[in-house]
């Protein structure tokens, strides 16, 4: 279904896009009667800490997670004292819960769980984010980073990082029309960041993969190691597009099952194979549950260009 709405909004003609803008005109209307209510007849939390806010305009998968990965780690080189707040999407949470070795990502969401492991910050999941930055504010954090927080205006925000694939999109219509869950203008002093993107123009960075570690005892492996010739790739992100196409540079012959971003998996979902199953350290929180021993973690790294480090060393 994703593929099919992708191919309608990026690869058709734009006039089979015209039946949906009367939908994509009443969802501006709502959205922008929304921010208004938030923003000029709410009260608005300010934080004691400098709220860093990151997320993106457009629906799948931009980068967020491993931009704020990358960022907590980097502030962390600084001496900042920061913490990190994840929405806990498809989690159990309501109340603000602190991430440790015991929680599981049923409970707290897979992205959490990924943040805490990657960045060894104190990480807080819920969906109440003001409840969250309250719980964390006596505990004198200099910066408390929001992630996928772009559209939650219950707070006042110090900083935005709205991140984007795309330096030109080809459909800049909202909803259901186009991928924009807002208009760019939404955000006139956020600073926009190009996720995959290798020049040096805009502010920006990539992601490449790194290595793959054995879940069992972490024995790190080459890309192309020939041990994964023949092998499954299991996923549960946004878009694993440019990952496939990346890994099949290595090998080609890999089978590929794709599940919707977030799946809960249980046990009848995972490939029943001998043969290495090789998936991403988000779906890894999911999966250690079953002890699977020849589950396989790709690993990546982010590079980022000299116009973003610029940027964030002004914070």
């Amino acid at each position: 279904m994703r593929n099919i709405i992708f191919i309608i909004w990026y690869k058709m003609p734009k006039l089979f896009l015209i039946p949906l803008l009367p939908f994509s005109l009443i969802f501006l209307v709502i959205i922008l009667v929304r921010k208004y209510i938030f923003i000029n007849l709410l009260l608005r939390y300010t934080s004691k800490s400098k709220l860093i806010i990151i997320g993106n305009l457009n629906v799948g998968g931009s980068g967020k997670t491993p931009f704020t990965i990358w960022l907590a780690n980097y502030l962390h080189t600084k001496e900042k004292k920061i913490a990190i707040i994840s929405s806990g999407y498809k989690s159990n949470v309501n109340s603000p819960v602190e991430i440790n070795h015991l929680s599981k990502a049923d409970d707290v969401g897979d992205e959490a769980l990924l943040l805490q492991e990657k960045t060894n910050s104190v990480v807080v999941s819920s969906n109440n984010r003001v409840k969250s930055t309250k719980y964390l504010e006596d505990r004198d954090f200099e910066y408390i980073i929001h992630d996928d927080g772009l559209q939650h205006y219950y707070l006042n925000r110090n900083y935005e990082f709205v991140i984007t694939k795309y330096k030109s999109p080809t459909n800049n219509y909202l909803l259901p029309c186009g991928p924009l869950r807002e208009p760019k203008f939404f955000h006139p002093d956020a600073t926009f960041i190009l996720s995959n993107y290798h020049d040096n123009e805009y502010p920006g960075f990539y992601t490449k993969l790194s290595q793959i570690r054995s879940s069992i005892d972490n024995k790190v492996f080459a890309l192309n190691d020939s041990k994964f010739t023949k092998s499954h790739l299991l996923t549960a992100i946004a878009d694993d597009t440019d990952l496939k196409q990346e890994l099949k540079l290595y090998h080609k012959n890999i089978k590929s099952l794709s599940f919707a971003d977030h799946h809960k998996f249980i046990l009848e979902d995972i490939p029943v194979t001998t043969e290495p199953i090789i998936v991403t350290e988000k779906d890894f929180t999911k999966l250690k549950v079953f002890n699977i021993k020849n589950i396989y973690i790709l690993e990546q790294s982010v590079f980022p260009n000299d116009k973003l480090i610029k940027i964030i060393e002004k914070l």
